[in-house]
């Protein structure tokens, strides 16, 4: 079974907060995250704390594959749901391709 889970940003929350969330995921296995810019829908809505700039979301991609996701999502209009077939596909080939190298 491949686990996917995401975070929106912009909320608060600091860089320690967000190593923590992320290695606490790959703890218990999650394998495809997806980080996203919170959006206030509207005027009763929790409000943006920050715009994550592009540079951002592009160190915190590394940063999660580089910990062990096998595929990470990462910018300003990512959701939950971002390319979903499309990814799952791509990881599953690289997998396949990466587990047949081995065996040769």
């Amino acid at each position: 079974m491949v686990t996917k889970t995401s975070i929106m940003l912009g909320l608060g929350e600091c860089d320690d907060e967000l190593k923590e969330a992320m290695a606490d995921l790959r703890t218990i296995d999650v394998d495809i995250l997806t980080l996203g810019q919170y959006l206030q829908p509207t005027p009763l809505h929790l409000t943006v704390k920050e715009y994550v700039t592009p540079e951002k979301f592009a160190f915190w991609k590394d940063y999660g594959e580089s910990i062990g996701f096998r595929y990470v999502a990462s910018g300003p209009l990512v959701r939950s749901s971002y390319r979903a077939g499309e990814l799952f596909v791509k990881t599953m080939v690289k997998e396949m391709a990466k587990s047949t190298s081995d065996m040769s």
